[in-house]
């Protein structure tokens, strides 16, 4: 059973202002040579760069399937971490602001509403919350456009005015683009200008791994196309512009066999009032004064399959980066990331993670590690 302070093996800690997701776009603006930002992760000085962000593929499915991604698996790049949860709206957000999930306050799919009962979902978002007062850091983004970057952020159309674009990507140029080849389009009308930023994202790898699993033939040939359409991305954009592709997150496959359903284990929901996060990274708020029993009983429970920590623990340890305080209570008074393959599911409140065959969440290498990978112009 890991307790704090140690880790068991193949988990990973994200290595924020050394080598995380918060660290891209920072070193990007420091090497287009905007004042004041630096480029921690070493990258060319180049008038024209565009990160092209793809949804759940991480640094080992890449590896593991290099015939699929012939020009991916050709590019110079190295593994990099993002951050804690690895889930895309704790990422993204991260990616868009520069800053540690306690820093910024996304802090999962699902977390409790401040002053509330209940929970936001980050990707779906409540209207009652208000994105700009709940993570109210300026983007990469907007600071890139204040320093005279012609920034071009490339998404669907349906994003535009979604909550979690306002907190981690807005931006002075969002470009809707539904399909592959408007992407294209877009990102290589936006590297016109010099300097320039375009951000591109793309999430159908990881609904396809979501829906068929990260082993299936439908991951491998999605990856394929995803390989093409990043190959064409390149010859699309003028000459002199620095290519980045990197993602939120890796993903795993879990068995049906291996899911603990809280609803099934009544030892872990006494002296709980709420269950966020996702299946392989919870948020535990435990009722006033029951922090300790359900600390334990979540630890006993699960064993080895999961790092249980109370918020306490996770914050020294670094999970979430420097947290403010007016983010703490959105952390679980418990906080749980799985091993291997295993989920926590609690089908009463997340149907819909029953029915899903890859996940991600949790601090594995697998989920942690993601590509950063350069092809320069």
């Amino acid at each position: 059973m890991s307790r704090a302070g140690s880790l068991p093996d193949r988990l990973v800690l994200p290595r924020y202002g050394e080598a995380s997701l918060a660290d891209l776009l920072p070193s990007v603006l420091g090497a287009l040579g905007v004042a004041r930002e630096h480029d921690i992760l070493g990258l060319p000085p180049s008038r024209r760069y565009c990160v092209l962000l793809l949804d759940g593929l991480g640094w080992n499915l890449l590896r593991a399937h290099a015939a699929q991604a012939p020009f991916l698996t050709s590019l110079a790049g190295r593994a990099i971490t993002v951050g804690s949860p690895t889930t895309t709206a704790t990422s993204l957000t991260s990616f868009g602001t520069g800053l540690p999930p306690g820093r910024h306050g996304v802090l999962g799919y699902t977390t409790r509403v401040p002053g509330g009962t209940g929970l936001l979902n980050a990707l779906q978002w409540d209207p009652s919350v208000d994105p700009v007062a709940y993570q109210p850091h300026p983007t990469l983004f907007e600071r890139a456009g204040r320093a005279g970057v012609a920034v071009t952020v490339v998404g669907r159309r349906r994003f535009r005015t979604s909550g979690l674009t306002t907190v981690g990507l807005r931006s002075p140029g969002f470009v809707g683009a539904d399909s592959l080849g408007e992407r294209v389009a877009a990102a290589a009308f936006g590297a016109l200008d010099r300097p320039s930023l375009v951000y591109v994202y793309d999430g159908d790898l990881d609904y396809t791994g979501h829906k068929a699993g990260c082993s299936s033939a439908a991951w491998r040939y999605q990856l394929a196309m995803i390989d093409h359409f990043a190959e064409e991305l390149h010859s699309a954009l003028p000459p002199d512009t620095v290519l980045v592709v990197t993602a939120d997150h890796g993903m795993v496959d879990v068995d049906s066999a291996d899911r603990v359903d809280v609803d099934d284990v009544p030892a872990m929901r006494d002296g709980v009032a709420l269950v966020g996060g996702e299946a392989r990274f919870r948020h535990v708020y435990a009722e006033d004064g029951a922090g300790p029993d359900v600390l334990a009983a979540w630890r006993g429970v699960l064993g080895d399959r999961a790092v249980v920590r109370s918020r306490a623990d996770a914050v020294t340890e670094n999970w979430f980066g420097a947290v403010e305080g007016r983010v703490l209570d959105r952390i679980g008074d418990i906080v749980v990331s799985v091993n291997g393959s295993c989920a926590v599911e609690m089908r009463s409140v997340f149907p819909v993670e029953a029915t899903l065959v890859g996940l991600h969440g949790a601090l594995t290498e697998d989920e942690m590690l993601v590509p950063l990978l350069l092809a320069e112009g």
